[in-house]
């Protein structure tokens, strides 16, 4: 055998060689990338992986997207006056769900996509960066809010409203929670707020208005909530 067909041999053996090294690792380094994606996002991650027929890869490149987009938002501290007029405003809505359940989800949905949006998220009129960049930061509230949605529309029973409405009460603690390190003042205990009357609520965009619903309740009620 002459030594040019040796050294291609020997040649051709090596990039296999490397080839399947390089394959290895480059299956290992996904694997770890799904698993992180996997512990960040929770039940978001099952969605998406459904969403695309069980394609892990496919999945993961979607929401590794996500987060190159939408990972790097920080939370734009809100006014006290602000807060506590979301507050109220919730205090409101959740005291009318006893008696109007839809009319009270329909104002959870507009309170959570306002504050999300004075917090520094896309705002709702984009309804996929909306809900994809808070699905990078609140993964495990996002779904419940898309159930705020649905039963807000019309779409579920009276079980489902009210489990909707306690899911859009955890998401509203978290988008009006202070950052860490901040001093949460007024706004830290938010079911117990007591209410400015003096104050107008505001819409997302800072403009005063009249309030939506009532805020005729009863004991009952809030305890339901």
């Amino acid at each position: 055998m002459s030594t040019i067909v040796i050294i291609v041999l020997i040649v051709a053996v090596a990039a296999v060689i490397a080839g399947t090294a390089y394959a290895r690792l480059a299956k290992r380094g996904g694997g770890n990338r799904g698993a992180s994606l996997r512990r960040r996002f929770g039940p978001e991650y099952d969605r998406v992986l459904a969403r695309h027929s069980g394609d892990s890869r496919a999945a993961d490149h979607e929401l590794s997207e996500r987060v190159r987009r939408y990972g790097t938002i920080e939370a734009h501290p809100l006014p006290p006056h602000v807060r506590e007029q979301y507050v109220t405003r919730w205090a409101a809505a959740q005291e009318r769900f006893v008696e109007s359940p839809q009319e009270a989800l329909a104002e959870a949905e507009r309170l959570l996509a306002g504050l999300a949006q004075a917090r520094g998220f896309p705002g709702p009129e984009r309804p996929d960066e909306h809900v994809d960049a808070l699905s990078v930061h609140h993964a495990h509230h996002v779904e419940g809010y898309r159930r705020v949605h649905a039963a807000a529309a019309g779409l579920s029973g009276t079980e489902e409203m009210r489990e909707a409405m306690l899911q859009a009460r955890a998401f509203f603690d978290a988008l009006a929670a202070e950052p860490t390190g901040r001093t949460a003042g007024a706004g830290k205990h938010f079911g117990r707020t007591g209410r400015d009357r003096t104050h107008r609520p505001l819409t997302h965009d800072g403009h005063a208005r009249r309030p939506l619903l009532s805020p005729r309740g009863n004991a009952k009620g809030r305890e339901a909530l």
